[in-house]
């Protein structure tokens, strides 16, 4: 009798340690998940660019395909979901996307999407889907993104004189919406503010960005 009662434990922690490991399993391969864009345009800056989002959101830029020094972020999740939500309504990159027009070389594009061992990836210059445009577009917001906090470290840490015309240049893109993620510039922007190394409108400039960056709402109404 306590044999069999032993034999029925065992069993049933056998059960659940099969149940675990497939959850675990599932649930790798769902983190596993990624979307990645490149973008190859020679004569353009910069001329090769990608990022990859995996479906937490963590996002990882690259200026060529053996970039030894890769940029590592955050996305807002509603961004991260707007990735996926296209990218689902495209198939998943699953079918063509290339428009059959003559039109002038825009770069080649390729949308890449990997889940586990599963991968299946389109390339097109310009394509006429609606969901295709808007999901190039919202990466090149990131790389636009990208390239102002690139300019912004390089004049607070070269240039200080060139501090104010990187800000002008960052808020104008802010103003067009084209910025994503302005979170990530307040590490600099603070830095500007609080050394009076920097002129002094550069220094009000970064105060009141990183104030609109803080409470959008107010710069908003």
């Amino acid at each position: 009798m306590r044999q069999h009662a032993l034999d029925q434990r065992v069993c049933l922690c056998a059960a659940l340690g099969c149940g675990i490991i497939f959850w675990s399993a599932a649930l790798g391969a769902e983190t596993d998940e990624s979307i990645c864009y490149s973008k190859s345009f020679p004569g353009s800056k910069p001329a090769y660019v990608s990022i990859e989002v995996s479906r937490s959101g963590s996002a990882v830029y690259k200026e060529a395909p053996d970039d030894d020094q890769p940029v590592s972020f955050q996305l807002p999740p509603e961004v991260t979901a707007e990735i996926f939500e296209r990218a689902a309504r495209l198939d998943y990159f699953a079918r063509p996307l290339e428009a059959q027009l003559k039109v002038a070389n825009m770069g080649r594009k390729t949308f890449r999407y990997r889940s586990g061992t599963k991968q299946q990836e389109t390339s097109f210059n310009y394509s006429l889907d609606e969901d295709a445009r808007a999901l190039v577009d919202l990466f090149e917001r990131l790389t636009e993104t990208q390239q102002h906090l690139f300019e912004l470290e390089r004049a607070v840490r070269f240039d200080k004189l060139g501090v104010n015309q990187a800000l002008l240049r960052l808020e104008a893109s802010m103003d067009r919406k084209r910025v994503i993620g302005a979170e990530r510039f307040l590490p600099m922007l603070d830095r500007v503010v609080k050394n009076d190394a920097y002129l002094h409108m550069a220094r009000e400039r970064a105060a009141a960005l990183a104030a609109a960056i803080r409470n959008p709402k107010s710069k908003a109404e």
